[in-house]
């Protein structure tokens, strides 16, 4: 699975995830100071995921339009040391997800 990590999340978190994943930050992409849809229209035929902490691109962006899964990670900020205890869910959403679909993970819960 190719996995593209948002600008506001830390680079030192891939090592948290499954290492049969290809992951690669925005930066390494490329792509930093792309807006929300760009990117994502970018990403969608390279990429099967997005990971960001970008608490509003589900109300900025009609998320349908893009053949892209998108986790959307709500922490108490965006340093490593808050958001890592997310990351085994991630890793076992990764196993299940379908193409396209919108999810949100928060410490204690998940939404589809």
């Amino acid at each position: 699975m190719h996995i593209l990590f948002d600008e506001n999340m830390d680079r030192r978190l891939k090592r948290s995830l499954d290492v049969k994943h290809t992951i690669l930050t925005v930066q390494e992409r490329g792509w930093s100071g792309k807006e929300n849809g760009e990117l994502l229209g970018l990403a969608q035929h390279e990429f099967d995921v997005f990971i960001t902490m970008d608490q509003s691109i589900e109300y900025q962006q009609n998320l349908i339009q893009f053949d892209l899964s998108i986790i959307l990670l709500k922490a108490f900020s965006n340093r490593r040391v808050d958001v890592e205890p997310l990351m085994s869910q991630v890793n076992e959403l990764l196993d299940t997800i379908q193409p396209g679909v919108f999810l949100y993970l928060s410490h204690g819960d998940s939404t589809r």
